[in-house]
């Protein structure tokens, strides 16, 4: 009498094993079709752009929470899960990242991921001195200031090359960053793009140059950047050093006196400035003054390994940011007394090609 019971109650079980089952599967279904609505649905922003900071060692978990905190996503347990799918709990990259509304999480974590975080630029000047560079990297409002109240001599040491003056060892060029940059990596950085393009451009140097390193043509790049801001003068000015180089002349440059004079220098240069030695007086000592003067840039730098051909011995202000090169003293001084002394009725054998 007891089996038809039992066989009922079996039956009920089973009927409630499978609604059980149903329910589940119907549970999960559910979840993983929102965990996909959540992956592939736009990210909520209070603007149509937003700057979001992922902190050095932040983890998954951290983000998510943080992410939500902002409004940003509505379900940190998916955002989580989602990373973990994707594997890039370990590929977040610290920096500010641009967010923007058409974004979704699974777009979220490949920008994080990769690391496509906002850069912030700045430009080293050709012709500066290493001290106003240092004036440059210091008044960036983003650049982590770690070496002011030191002195030259002390960053170079920070950077490894304690040994050799700063001046001209950073290339004039236009870089770019994250937050949470250094200035020493900032630094490091514009010295080794000065070493590589350095020596890739001595390896093609002009075959006679008489320059007995690579360090000499960085000394008289800087001459040539600051004796010219007119590109097209650049190889002109370089082949008339070079010549007065090979001639065993003096360099004659009021560039390097006006670096020699240091903080004496008030906007002026005298004659008796001319006449007053120091190692970086051209107009007293032959050769190359013992450093650069200021920052040279990749053009200047080509100018001085392969400079114009010609005669050309002298330069002198034309006006305009132009000059009038000579192939003798006497053309010279006739030049000086046109352009500089103002003096009338002077016809020069170059003079068409100034204009």
């Amino acid at each position: 009498m007891t089996e038809p019971v039992c066989t009922i109650n079996k039956s009920r079980l089973l009927r409630l094993l499978i609604l059980l089952v149903v329910l589940a599967l119907a549970s999960i279904a559910w979840v993983y079709g929102k965990f996909q609505q959540f992956s592939y649905a736009h990210i909520t922003l209070p603007q149509d752009e937003v700057v979001f900071s992922i902190t050095p060692g932040m983890s998954l978990g951290q983000l998510a929470r943080e992410l939500h905190a902002q409004g940003i996503i509505e379900h940190p347990r998916f955002f989580i899960q989602l990373g973990r799918n994707l594997q890039a709990a370990r590929k977040l990259k610290a920096g500010e990242y641009p967010l923007t509304p058409e974004l979704t999480p699974r777009s979220l974590l490949g920008l994080f991921s990769e690391g496509r975080v906002i850069q912030y630029t700045l430009a080293l000047i050709e012709g500066q001195t290493f001290a106003e560079l240092r004036q440059r990297i210091e008044a960036h409002p983003v650049l982590e200031q770690t070496l002011q109240g030191l002195d030259d001599a002390a960053v170079m040491e920070k950077l490894g090359h304690a040994d050799e003056h700063p001046e001209g060892l950073f290339l004039a060029d236009t870089y770019h960053f994250p937050r949470h940059t250094t200035d020493l990596d900032f630094l490091q950085r514009a010295y080794s793009a000065m070493q590589q393009t350095l020596q890739a451009a001595w390896e093609t140097r002009d075959e006679g140059l008489p320059l007995e390193s690579a360090y000499q043509a960085l000394i008289l790049a800087s001459i040539v950047e600051k004796e010219t801001g007119a590109a097209e003068e650049r190889a002109q000015i370089a082949g008339v050093f070079i010549r007065r180089l090979r001639l065993g002349m003096k360099l004659q440059t009021d560039p390097t006196v006006i670096y020699g004079m240091g903080e004496n220098f008030d906007g002026n240069i005298r004659r008796s400035d001319l006449t007053r030695d120091t190692p970086y007086n051209t107009y007293t000592r032959a050769g190359l003054p013992p450093t650069p003067i200021a920052t040279p840039g990749r053009a200047v730098i080509n100018a001085v390994m392969h400079p114009a051909a010609g005669a050309t011995l002298y330069f002198v202000a034309s006006g305009g940011g132009r000059h009038y090169f000579s192939d003798t003293l006497s053309e010279h001084n006739l030049a000086v007394d046109k352009f500089q002394r103002g003096k009338k009725g002077i016809s020069l054998p170059k003079e068409s090609d100034t204009k």
